[in-house]
């Protein structure tokens, strides 16, 4: 049984670092990537153009694709479903739609793709010269899952400091991330498909060292002992994937800033990856409690 396409969103202000970011995803991504974006822009397109009726579509190196939208958003990401067959979308969600009506898109109206990640980026450098924020800028934070304070070579501590606290009012949940051209352990941005990707020196001692660890079961959970545990997940942990064994059968979880489902998947073993900041301090406690959700005596 296969499991639906995970799809992440990217965010931000003209100029915050969309397009750098969307430069190294193309070029790291280890699987088969679809970029999903307004207009092709600034990526560099060299390529064969194909014409769909939702979309244009150039391949690209390495098993990706940049796809440009040109009819509906529903429409586009079936067509890259069926055309391309992904292990991962990621769309420019700025120009497209508002982000928050993205996320209903996403999880109310296209049941064939899994909401992976929400990416927000500021531009630090014109936060902290135009503080006010318009609706949409609220409303990528607000729906954010990570937020990557861009640009922080240009402004002082201080400055950065403020900033975060301006994203806190109105996100208390995401995972914050100083970053200087965007440069960000892509793990985090991408979850399981991502962990083939070399790890990437921070831009900066700011920056949080994420870190990752692994759990690994033959025998089945207890599914409602699974569920309380992953609702108490411990704020290290920004992101947990993969595949859990349970009695009734196996499923896929995924779990991001504090928002987790499952998902009905074929597979006879438990095997989790947890990627996180400060993860050390509690990793013998998730796993000491994850161990305690095994049904005793099975097999």
């Amino acid at each position: 049984m296969s499991s639906k396409t995970p799809i992440s969103l990217v965010t931000g202000s003209l100029g915050s670092g969309k397009t750098t970011l969307l430069r190294e995803i193309i070029e790291s991504f280890p699987g088969r990537l679809a970029v999903l974006m307004n207009e092709f822009g600034e990526i560099g397109i060299d390529g064969r153009l194909l014409r769909g009726r939702n979309l244009e579509m150039v391949e690209l190196t390495g098993g990706c694709v940049c796809c440009s939208l040109s009819g509906e958003f529903e429409a586009a990401v079936r067509e890259i479903l069926d055309k391309i067959e992904p292990d991962l979308i990621v769309v420019e969600a700025t120009g497209v739609a508002e982000a928050d009506a993205l996320v209903f898109d996403i999880e109310d109206s296209l049941p064939e793709v899994r909401l992976d990640g929400i990416l927000c980026i500021v531009d630090g450098y014109a936060s902290v010269r135009y503080p006010s924020l318009g609706y949409t800028a609220r409303t990528q934070l607000e729906v954010a899952d990570v937020v990557l304070i861009n640009k922080t070579d240009l402004i002082k501590p201080e400055e950065v400091r403020r900033v975060e606290d301006q994203v806190r009012r109105f996100n208390g949940r995401a995972v914050l991330v100083p970053t200087v051209r965007c440069r960000v352990d892509l793990r985090v941005l991408l979850g399981i498909h991502s962990l083939g990707l070399p790890r990437r020196a921070p831009a900066s001692q700011d920056q949080p060292a994420f870190r990752s660890f692994v759990y690994r079961a033959e025998r089945p959970l207890d599914e409602a002992k699974f569920r309380q545990w992953a609702s108490d997940l411990p704020l290290s942990v920004y992101r947990a994937k993969g595949f859990v064994r349970f009695a009734s059968g196996g499923m896929l979880f995924n779990y991001v800033a504090g928002r987790w489902d499952l998902e009905v998947f074929a597979g006879d073993r438990t095997e989790l990856v947890f990627i996180g900041v400060g993860t050390d301090a509690d990793r013998e406690s998730i796993l000491r409690r994850l161990e305690g959700c095994g049904i005793q005596d099975a097999l």
